[in-house]
């Protein structure tokens, strides 16, 4: 299928962008890497009169660390492939450039951005379970001004988030990780590059004396959002990360999560899944936050 017609627009700044997004209003979106917008346009799922393309704006394309607090800044043209292979995210935030290579192919990696993934909102999209784990915050930009949004603040459904008509989601900061940290993604999927049957992202910090002293675990593909697993998280404090922590922590991730099922997995199955995927991601983290070289089995 072909495309409804639509008027091409391409600021050369950001205060430029987001003033055609005000003189247009809901009849225009923001085309960044295109790599989700661009084939819904072509099944008519999505029909925006004018597109306004971001693509030059380089100053949007930057990946910075703040000397003083450590936090990790990415702009809105940050693609996928700069996050699964520049050493800034490898070392600040290697989640982010672990879960990175799960998103679909090798082409769509090198287009598409993060920013736009996040504004997508798709919740079987592995970015916005990272976003969650990491605690991540948005800043989103329109005329009037930049504020400030929590990542548990901004999805809000399926292809639905807190971005008003006239916002650009414009910079992601993630914090530094706590010391003794470990980290884990893990998804399943039919095949490389199909949607995640169920993915889960893991994030803990130990304390001093060697239990567990904060945890998220947040799934995709577990329901219309990002499904932030609070009371698997809640178990896992104050114990320590071993095997038998693990397997409890993750028998109760059934209790927050609604997987609604799809052609790739049945939701009996993507619970299946979930508990089985929390337990092995749960072992990983551990595994790297007590400094151990194992793999989870």
């Amino acid at each position: 299928m072909k495309p409804a017609p639509f008027d091409y627009l391409r600021p050369q700044t950001r205060d430029e962008a987001l003033t055609l997004k005000v003189e247009h209003g809901d009849d225009a979106m923001f085309l960044a890497g295109g790599q989700s917008l661009v084939p819904a346009m072509n099944f008519r799922m999505a029909q925006p009169t004018v597109l306004i393309d971001i693509g030059a704006l380089d100053d949007q394309a930057t990946i910075t660390i703040d000397p003083a607090s450590g936090a990790l800044h990415l702009g809105s043209r940050v693609r996928h492939r700069q996050l699964e292979f520049d050493p800034q995210i490898a070392a600040t935030a290697p989640l982010l450039a672990e879960a990175a290579p799960f998103v679909a192919h090798a082409q769509i990696r090198n287009r598409g951005t993060l920013c736009g993934n996040l504004a997508h909102a798709d919740p079987a999209s592995e970015f916005p379970a990272v976003m969650l784990a990491l605690d991540a915050t948005f800043w989103v930009a329109s005329t009037a001004g930049k504020r400030e949004l929590a990542a548990k603040d901004f999805f809000l459904g399926i292809y639905t988030t807190a971005l008003e008509e006239t916002e650009m989601l414009v910079e992601v900061v993630l914090p530094a990780s706590p010391p003794r940290s470990g980290y884990a993604f893990v998804e399943m999927a039919r095949r490389p590059g199909d949607y995640a049957q169920m993915g889960v992202a893991v994030c803990m910090a130990l304390h001093e004396t060697g239990t567990i002293e904060s945890a998220r675990i947040v799934l995709c593909s577990a329901g219309d959002t990002p499904m932030n697993a609070h009371n698997a998280a809640s178990a896992l404090i104050g114990e320590v990360p071993d095997q038998p922590v693990f397997e409890a922590a993750a028998a109760l991730v059934d209790q927050d999560i609604a997987p609604l099922g799809s052609v790739h997995a049945s939701a009996e199955f993507q619970r299946h899944l979930a508990q089985v995927l929390t337990r092995r991601a749960l072992s990983i983290a551990g595994a790297r936050a007590t400094g151990e070289r194992r793999q989870a089995a």
